[in-house]
């Protein structure tokens, strides 16, 4: 958020010497003593393991008052990740949802009021332990519990409008003193766990054909989409898959997409716009490409690639191509050169490089991909979707060392995903 320039005004000749009296008799006088900010914890909570979708689980929460005052009552909330929802609801607390904003995914919202006190030094729990859904699309979800003595608010992800609860009231009773174990046991006011169900996602993969004279550019869309059944999430900040995509020889790159780094000019690799996928959810990945030379019909693979999917239990979906009608390839004059006369620029022989029908000739500056020599082919990614991904792919001009180096720094495990805020809020 941008922050607005202050608007007072600097203090002048007389005025400062006013200022500057009027702060030393402040502090001639004695500071009231404010009242000590209550210090609560959340106990730990297990880790839940192996839920079947669809299924019911309950965990039991515990709170502690750390500091030497009693507290007369608290908000306790609970939120967990889209996967799951509270299975039976109390009538003095509220449910709603925070939608997903920057990295954070969207969660599902308990807030309730506590009007009961907490005594220092005393260990509470839940009356009974609170109650949840696993959703069929479950799979890799958490739950979070806070404990505080303001209402909480949804923060920057906004909410849907709060529906009160219908069952009897979420209470507290004191389940005894608290030993040096407890209070290692609440370390701070919140507390969270991993939810995990058995559960599988088919993450798909579908390439395109376009037709084209040379010298014309076409648009090639590379989508990828998870068919479910489950909701997939990854490790917060980073790509929650990514595609290889290889370039048809006889083109050459004019426009990748915004989340797409290229590998050499003939190679691109691509990541998601955020760490999670929904069901139904995916990315697509167009490329704007230029035929330089008719060569017929001709392909690039797309696959998966980097992290493994144990939950994918379906490969014939995993690769897909990119399929380019160039035209009848009829050895146009000055569109071939010595054989390899520019590998050093490109692909491999698999993906449209070096090779006698993947050279431009002496003259051209796109080798790898087939070009005719103008400078576009291997042109800068562009920013995509709103600037979620800062480009880094090389520039045309650049030698393939540099390009190696480029992707040597990205490392395997790209993040695409934009940075988290500086200070999470509880929800």
């Amino acid at each position: 958020m941008r922050i607005a320039p202050s608007r007072s005004r600097t203090l002048r000749g007389g005025t400062a010497a006013v200022a500057a009296a009027a702060l030393v008799a402040l502090g001639a006088v004695p500071a009231l003593a404010a009242d000590p900010e209550p210090d609560l914890g959340v106990g730990t909570i297990a880790p839940v393991k192996g839920l079947q979708p669809g299924s019911s689980f309950s965990t039991p929460l515990t709170f502690l008052n750390k500091g030497t005052a009693e507290v007369p009552g608290v908000w306790v909330t609970y939120a967990v990740s889209p996967g799951l929802k509270a299975d039976e609801t109390y009538k003095n607390c509220t449910y709603y949802t925070i939608g997903s904003y920057d990295e954070m995914p969207a969660s599902n919202v308990a807030s309730c009021k506590i009007e009961q006190p907490l005594k220092p030094g005393v260990v509470y729990g839940t009356a009974k332990p609170v109650s949840l859904k696993a959703l069929d699309s479950a799979f890799r979800d958490d739950l979070r519990a806070t404990v505080g003595v303001d209402e909480p608010s949804p923060g920057d992800g906004g909410a849907t409008d709060p529906v009160p609860g219908t069952g009897d009231p979420l209470t507290l009773v004191e389940k005894g003193p608290a030993t040096d174990a407890d209070r290692k046991n609440h370390p701070e006011a919140y507390a969270e766990t991993d939810v995990t169900a058995a559960n599988t996602a088919d993450f798909a993969l579908t390439g395109d054909e376009q037709k084209g004279e040379v010298g014309k550019k076409v648009t090639a869309t590379v989508k990828f989409a998870n068919k479910g059944p489950a909701r997939v999430q990854g490790t917060l900040g980073e790509s929650v898959t990514t595609v290889d995509i290889r370039i048809p020889k006889g083109t050459s790159v004019v426009k990748p997409h915004g989340f797409c780094d290229a590998v050499t000019k003939t190679h691109y690799r691509c990541g998601t716009s955020q760490s999670w996928v929904d069901v139904n959810g995916g990315e697509s990945y167009p490329f704007v490409l230029r035929i330089d030379k008719a060569v017929g019909r001709t392909t690039g693979e797309v696959s998966f690639t980097g992290q493994e999917r144990p939950f994918d239990r379906n490969a014939e979906n995993d690769t897909a191509q990119i399929v380019i009608d160039t035209g009848k390839d009829e050895g146009t004059a000055g569109s071939s050169g010595s054989s390899g006369s520019t590998g050093g620029t490109g692909g491999s022989s698999d993906t449209g490089g070096s090779g006698s029908t993947g050279s431009t000739g002496s003259t051209g500056t796109t080798g790898g991909s087939g070009g005719s020599g103008d400078t576009t082919g291997g042109a800068t990614p562009q920013t995509g979707d709103g600037g979620n991904l800062a480009a880094t792919g090389s520039d045309s001009t650049l030698p393939l060392a540099g390009m190696a180096a480029a992707t040597v720094a990205a490392g395997a495990g790209i993040v695409w995903a934009v940075r988290r805020r500086s200070a999470a809020r509880a929800n």
